[in-house]
């Protein structure tokens, strides 16, 4: 028995699927998996699988350059000849499906981990994005024998614009958490604020630095630390734009690592003010380290705190109400380590990966020797 992963981006293959791919090992699978490029191949290799390069440009508009991402997945699963195909985030979703099917492979899933910028952005260019992208979707989707969506949020809307049928739609708690790799942890002395995410408006970064530099205004001694790379895309601040804040010790900045669990170990809280998500992985983590959660109430990120209980949802688009919220923390520091450990607790109950990858395994049809 032979199964697929399509993949966008190597670091999320050992990152958001490394126990997912080492639970279909178990079950017996040779797992093969598909990459834009050989930046830690060895990562993906340690997990059991093996790597196929399949260059994709994930934020390119280019059909011939897409078309041909295609054709180079269906002759790969022609050459395997995979019991089960798997692709995750909208290119690998779109081409993979078509592929999979014009392959003859049996079972063919997607997965939609968010619905993206297309669906979540209001200019122009998203606009005529939407339009094209949803028109993929909708073929990709009659591909497929399983959507598999991680909130009923993007679900929901998927089929109200008839892009997939409800029959084929299934929900899954987000990729899940490991509960050893992220452990509880002790709060830092100092109070300590935190954000990790592509440095992008759609995650909710301007709302970030505003509402740190509200906090660094009244309360100069706290900590407020963002992780994260500035990619140059659509969507994203640049360098040049977050550079002042760092200038000004508003935020402490950092680059991307594979280490992620020292930087929550070193704060109290968790922020994330996205405009939209599948199921935030970041919260996840945090969460299961015993952190309370700042966050939006929107898709995907609404499912992962209680408000009040856990953490606090707040509107997006609103650094203010971010602020208020930090500010609560800073006045009521014993609320940090009352939520946080109930954050923990809603984390093991609702969100530990395997839970969640016993219901992947079932939407996939994998079973167990």
């Amino acid at each position: 028995m032979k199964f697929v992963l399509v993949s966008p981006k190597n670091r999320t293959v050992y990152n958001f699927r490394g126990d997912l791919i080492r639970k279909i090992i178990a079950a017996g699978y040779e797992v093969v998996v598909t990459g834009p490029n050989q930046i830690d191949v060895d990562k993906i290799e340690a997990l059991g699988a093996r790597f196929v390069e399949i260059p994709i440009n994930k934020n390119g508009v280019n059909p011939l350059a897409d078309l041909k991402y295609k054709s180079a997945l269906q002759k790969l699963f022609r050459a395997e000849k995979p019991d089960v195909v798997l692709g995750y985030t909208s290119k690998p979703v779109i081409y993979g499906s078509m592929a999979a099917k014009a392959a003859g492979v049996p079972h063919v899933a997607a997965m939609v981990t968010g619905a993206g910028y297309a669906f979540t952005a209001k200019t122009p260019k998203a606009k005529v994005i939407k339009a094209i992208m949803s028109a993929l979707y909708k073929r990709a989707f009659r591909c497929a024998d399983v959507a598999i969506f991680q909130n009923t949020d993007d679900r929901d809307e998927f089929i109200r614009e008839k892009l997939v049928k409800a029959d084929k739609c299934r929900i899954v708690n987000g990729s899940g958490v490991n509960m050893d790799r992220f452990a509880e942890a002790p709060y830092p002395d100092k109070i300590t604020f935190f954000m990790l995410s592509r440095v992008m408006f759609s995650k909710g970064i301007r709302e970030y630095l505003q509402a740190c530099e509200l906090i660094k205004a009244k309360y100069p001694d706290v900590r407020c630390m963002l992780l994260g790379a500035c990619e140059g895309i659509q969507d994203s601040l640049s360098q040049e734009q977050l550079q002042p804040y760092i200038d000004r010790g508003i935020i402490e900045h950092f680059g991307e690592t594979d280490r992620v669990a020292d930087y929550y170990r070193q704060c109290s809280v968790y922020v994330l003010p996205s405009y939209r998500e599948g199921t935030p992985r970041t919260v996840l983590e945090a969460m299961a380290m015993g952190r309370a959660i700042i966050t939006t109430d929107a898709p995907g990120c609404k499912e992962t705190v209680i408000d009040g209980d856990t953490g606090f949802l707040v509107p997006i688009q609103d650094g203010a109400a971010v602020a208020e919220k930090m500010e609560l923390f800073i006045k009521n520091p014993e609320r940090i380590s009352q939520m946080g450990s109930k954050s923990l607790a809603y984390c093991r109950e609702k969100f530990d990966v395997e839970q969640v990858n016993l219901t992947m395994c079932q939407y996939l049809k994998i079973e167990e020797k």
